[in-house]
């Protein structure tokens, strides 16, 4: 027997696009029309290593048991009954309403664990409602948009941790879970010959054409270190005015969607060739999408002027890629070994970063220094009045500055607190999320 996770809420509230995003398959119907939902709908998913039977509920709404909308809560109820855990969500683009909370309470009384989640919080202010979830008392809200798949492998991982786990199956353990990485970049940088090399067997096809490499390929393994991993080595990604045929554009898709899968992306840059514009267009992808990375220099072995091409590659990367300062770069060769002794030391301690969670306490303690360094700036005449900071999330670290007018703070300013945070807590190399939220003035007619 699975354990049952319940997906329950308001009508249209994207739970079918939840099912549908967590399951990896297109089985609920999903239209803007509330109500599409009526009986359960159940499928088997593993999330985050971890085998359930998901469950897709009809919206709650309050009617008299002989409607049709008092059947379809009757039923939600059944299935609440028989969760093992309930994943309760809401509309983040519109907050919490009356309903949800009345849900929330009937849920509490049913004693079954709850976790909260904040959907459609892909824009902006996200964040902001998802912490209005506070109030409802169950817990740390989780922001997801299951439409655009962020936040979704971070939720799948808290099931995981929330379900009771059999005693005598250790791979069920979030312990034992494997660190999840993709190897990215140009044809021919050197990817599958490092796949090979760290599978320890000629899984994929490697030669001196580029391309030859069409799907993501994905493979779990047990490194030297005995920890688990899952490999996904991918197709190289030529710039978008390049990509003409339709094979290619597939490959370039499925290549992007491992990325955005993956908590940690290797970027393999061909060593004899230098790091080009492509390779930065890469990077900035893999920051935009908040994952961990680290730079593989391929192909080390061929390397003549070794010190003038690792100094070559920093430099760019300081310059160009200034969001990701400290990033870690591994000179390697998959042909000879030589390098790979670090690799897996480099991939879980920059994971151990990505994952980093700050005290309250310590940030704002961080947050006065900062500000007493370097006072925030004049915005039409006004200072700004910061006031304190908390993390809201990891993966990757993400933090929530409040302030009046906190959301004006100019771009060299945010840049500022930005790096000072990451040395400060030393978080070199992995995206930093920091988010300015201002605070209502009472005194301003809406």
């Amino acid at each position: 027997m699975l354990p049952k996770v319940v997906i329950t809420g308001r009508p249209n509230v994207g739970k079918s696009t939840l099912f549908n995003r967590l399951v990896g398959q297109r089985l609920a119907l999903v239209a803007d029309t509330p109500g599409v939902t009526r009986d359960r709908k159940e499928a088997e998913a593993t999330l985050a290593g971890t085998k359930v039977l998901l469950v897709d509920t009809a919206g709650l709404e309050e009617s008299a048991p002989d409607t049709l909308p008092g059947r379809m809560r009757a039923s939600t109820s059944a299935a609440v009954d028989d969760a093992a855990l309930v994943v309760f969500c809401f509309d983040a683009r519109v907050g919490l309403l009356p309903e949800d909370k009345h849900f929330a309470n009937w849920l509490r009384r049913s004693k079954k664990p709850v976790l909260v989640v904040a959907n459609k919080a892909e824009g902006k202010g996200a964040v902001a409602a998802a912490m209005e979830a506070y109030e409802l008392g169950l817990g740390d809200p989780i922001a997801v948009s299951a439409e655009h798949n962020e936040g979704v492998y971070g939720l799948m991982c808290e099931i995981a941790e929330l379900l009771p786990k059999p005693e005598d199956v250790a791979e069920d353990d979030p312990e034992n879970l494997p660190l999840h990485f993709a190897i990215v970049g140009r044809p021919n940088a050197g990817k599958s010959t490092l796949t090979n090399y760290l599978l320890g067997a000629q899984r994929v096809i490697t030669g001196p054409e580029p391309g030859i490499t069409r799907d993501s390929i994905a493979e779990d393994f047990t490194g030297p270190d005995g920890k688990p991993y899952r490999l996904v080595d991918t197709a190289g990604l030529r710039k978008r005015a390049k990509v003409d045929e339709g094979l290619e554009r597939m490959s370039t898709s499925s290549a992007i969607e491992a990325l955005k899968r993956a908590e940690l992306v290797v970027l393999a840059i061909d060593a004899t060739r230098g790091i080009d514009e492509q390779d930065l267009h890469i990077a900035r992808l893999v920051e935009r999408e908040g994952r961990a990375c680290i730079v593989a220099l391929t192909k080390w072995d061929a390397v003549e002027d070794r010190g003038g091409a690792r100094q070559q590659v920093i430099d760019r990367i300081s310059i160009s890629l200034s969001q990701m300062k400290g990033i870690t770069i591994i000179p390697i060769s998959a042909e000879t070994g030589e390098g790979m002794g670090k690799f897996f030391a480099s991939l879980r301690a920059t994971y151990d970063i990505w994952n980093t969670r700050i005290p309250t306490s310590a940030l704002n303690r961080w947050f006065e220094t900062a500000l007493e360094r370097f006072p925030p700036p004049l915005v039409e005449g006004r200072r700004l009045k910061l006031r304190y900071v908390t993390q809201v999330k990891a993966r990757p670290p993400t933090f929530a500055l409040f302030g009046t007018r906190a959301e004006q703070t100019p771009d060299t300013y945010h840049r500022y607190l930005v790096n000072n945070l990451r040395d400060a807590f030393n978080m070199p190399g992995v995206p930093i999320r920091l988010l300015m939220r201002g605070t209502d003035n009472p005194y301003v007619d809406k």
